[in-house]
C-alpha cells in the first residue's frame, strides 16, 4: 500500500516575484529554493510541516478558488491590516455562531481564510 504526505500547498500565479514577496512576508517564511520565473517552495512553518509553493501561471485568475489556505492568527483585525499592508485585500467576512473568519485575497486575488487560532 502507498502512503502518500503532503509536501507543498501550490498557488498558481501569474506574478511569481511579487507572490514571493507577499507569501513570504505573510507566513514569515523564506524561499527554500526555486527554478527561477517558473516555481518556488517557501519554507515550512515548522520541521516537517507543509510548505507553500508557487507556480508559474500565463492567465490570471478568473472565478472563485476550488481550494485554499486557512491560516490562524492571534488578531484578526492585525491580521488583515497587514495583509492588506502588504498588497492583499479582504473579500468577504464571515460569521458562525461566535466563529468569525475573514476571506482575504493575494496581490491576484488568490483567495485564503484568517481565523482567530485560538477558536
Amino acid at each position: 500500500m502507498a502512503t502518500f504526505t503532503v509536501g507543498s500547498v501550490v498557488i498558481n500565479v501569474v506574478d511569481i516575484d511579487r507572490a514571493q514577496e507577499f507569501w513570504s512576508a505573510v507566513l514569515g517564511v523564506a524561499p527554500a529554493r526555486s527554478i527561477p520565473g517558473f516555481f518556488v517552495w517557501l519554507q515550512p512553518q515548522h520541521p516537517g510541516g507543509v510548505s507553500v509553493a508557487l507556480q508559474k501561471a500565463f492567465d490570471p485568475k478568473t472565478s472563485r478558488n476550488r481550494v485554499h489556505l486557512d491560516i490562524g492568527v492571534d488578531d484578526l483585525d492585525a491580521a488583515q491590516a497587514r495583509i492588506e499592508e502588504l498588497g492583499g485585500s479582504l473579500v468577504e467576512t464571515h460569521n458562525m455562531g461566535d466563529f468569525t473568519w475573514r476571506v482575504m485575497g493575494d496581490p491576484e486575488g488568490n483567495e485564503f481564510c484568517v481565523a482567530d487560532r485560538n477558536h
